[in-house]
């Protein structure tokens, strides 16, 4: 784009000045007037021609297909529920074990066993999944898959 607007400057400011023209009595400054003139009028469609930025955003991932309804009460979710994680990470050692999971914006937040997250507090690892203790005494389990499922046990 940059070495269109270069090149048609050159030309118009640089090439058309020394074409003589027979019937035309017209200054330099005139000529450079007009040529001014012309290159807005092309920039302006060139604008114009350019494409339209799409709807969705190709480098944001999954934030689009999370909706903020709960799929079983239909309820409005919080910001720190966990539907709107996925788990990204477990360490799990003899003294202290964590999780790390990854909101729809990319950030990464980490939780220690114990440790809640909004209602619902982080209990037990497995290999592949993380267990979380609901205020009503039910579980959810998340996995590596993203895959969310309310439980009554483990």
């Amino acid at each position: 784009m940059n070495s269109f607007k270069k090149i048609l400057f050159f030309i118009l400011f640089f090439c058309i000045p020394n074409i003589g023209f027979a019937d035309n009595h017209s200054t330099n400054a005139e000529l450079v007037e007009k040529a001014k003139e012309i290159t807005k009028t092309l920039e302006t469609k060139v604008e114009e021609e350019e494409e339209d930025v799409p709807l969705n955003d190709p480098f944001a991932g999954n934030e689009g297909s999370n909706s903020s309804l709960n799929p079983e009460t239909g309820e409005e979710r919080d910001p720190m529920s966990l539907y709107n994680f996925k788990l990204s990470g477990l360490i799990s050692g003899a003294n202290a074990s964590y999780i790390s999971l990854t909101d729809a914006s990319g950030d990464v937040m980490t939780i220690t066993l114990g440790q809640y997250l909004g209602k619902v507090k982080l209990i037990d690892l497995r290999l592949t999944e993380a267990i979380f203790l609901k205020e009503d005494k039910s579980y959810i389990i998340i996995d590596f898959n993203n895959q969310i499922r309310e439980a009554d046990e483990y």
